[in-house]
């Protein structure tokens, strides 16, 4: 368990926006040495600058479906501040639609960026965060990740594929000074989704809609070991749960839950447009 992130390093990948953005800021406010890491150079240098008066912070600019950027991300990140404390898996891909509409190249996208990424990176990490002495894996998986979810095949099993990891990889290290956990929000109000939002299943929008500072407040609890996974929002913890173990209930409400994603999908898009 960390007590203090102060002077701890973190490595947060997809950094340079939505909730890894959140994420770099409240790790700033805790005093922490930031490694953010996302494809884009721009974005990722005006979120490095606005906290560099706060905390030391070093930027990778890098794709994290590639093994050997992955494996020279870490080498960085020791050689700059000295050690390796914290993981977070927050990069995400979403291509959206029915598995019939979608390339199979974005299909293999979804499977390296959503999962295939992070068990490779927290397999390499493991000796870093060993060296360091303590440390945590945080892997941002999503309510998709709990549920099945029709029309995000793909995103919905590498998102169960993370949270199975997330929990058999904590069983593994327990009781060696490293967390491991994950982070399953809802929909969240960035541009991952309300710059797509037409492209969105309505029934993602039957669930109330969480911040990214939000969800950076679940990441920090779960890395400190407070938690191996914290559900956003937490009402939706029991849906998610019920609608797994019975699929055929599941299969019965999805006409309710649609009928209300399509209302709160209108309010988002009236929103979005007055904007």
């Amino acid at each position: 368990m960390i007590k203090s992130f102060e002077n701890k390093t973190v490595i947060i990948t997809g950094a340079s926006a939505g909730v890894g953005a959140a994420c770099a800021r409240l790790f700033a406010g805790h005093k922490a040495k930031l490694v953010l890491v996302a494809r884009g150079e721009a974005a990722l240098n005006t979120i490095a600058d606005e906290l560099r008066p706060q905390c030391e912070v070093l930027t990778v600019v890098m794709n994290v479906a590639s093994n050997e950027d992955c494996l020279t991300l870490l080498e960085k990140a020791e050689a700059a501040f000295g050690a390796v404390h914290v993981i977070i898996n927050n990069a995400g891909m979403h291509a959206r639609g029915d598995l019939s509409t979608i390339s199979p190249m974005d299909v293999a996208a979804m499977v390296d960026i959503n999962m295939r990424a992070p068990l490779l990176l927290s397999c390499a990490a493991i000796p870093y965060l060993q060296r360091a002495g303590e440390g945590a894996i945080v892997n941002v998986g999503s309510l998709a990740g709990r549920a099945p979810l029709q029309g995000a095949a793909t995103y919905s099993a590498t998102k169960a594929g993370l949270r199975a990891f997330s929990y058999a990889l904590a069983d593994e290290l327990r009781d060696s000074g490293i967390s491991v956990g994950s982070v399953s929000p809802g929909p969240i109000d960035t541009g991952f989704i309300m710059d797509e939002i037409d492209a969105v299943e309505d029934i993602v929008f039957s669930q109330p809609m969480s911040t990214a500072e939000q969800v950076a407040a679940g990441i920090l609890a779960v890395a400190s070991g407070d938690e191996i996974e914290v559900v956003l929002p937490a009402s939706s913890a029991k849906l998610t749960h019920i609608s797994y173990l019975f699929p055929k209930l599941r299969r019965r409400l999805r006409p309710k839950l649609y009928a209300q994603g399509r209302k709160n999908k209108e309010k988002y898009r009236n929103r979005q447009a007055i904007k």
